[in-house]
């Protein structure tokens, strides 16, 4: 992949964990870093539940690789992903190559 084709900006984002002044845990998202992408959109489709209609999109969002210290992908699916305004859950993370990009599976609106 051409680095002209990521052009789209993206944010990254994690789950931060705080203990709250009754003892219970609070939790927020925190961005660790912004980044350009290449996005497609893969599929759309209507999901049901609980007597609702719930519009569910999955995107295909290609990085360049960023490791952790024993080289597995440094964002995991239990991370988000923010686009034009609006929060990605990731699906999956995938290595492209020989660990020089990685493909982020996204996923707008799904019921959980």
């Amino acid at each position: 992949m051409q680095p002209g084709k990521m052009d789209q900006l993206i944010t990254l984002r994690r789950v931060t964990r705080a203990q709250d002044a009754v003892g219970g845990t609070v939790e927020t998202w925190a961005d660790l870093t912004t980044v350009f992408a290449h996005i497609r959109a893969l599929a759309g489709r209507e999901e049901s539940d609980a007597q609702r209609v719930n519009p569910v999109t999955r995107y295909k969002a290609v990085i360049w690789w960023k490791g952790d210290g024993n080289g597995a992908p440094f964002y995991t699916a239990a991370d988000k992903v923010m686009w034009r305004g609006r929060e990605y859950g990731i699906e999956s993370v995938a290595p492209i190559g020989r660990n020089e990009r990685m493909e982020l599976r996204l996923v707008e609106g799904a019921v959980t």
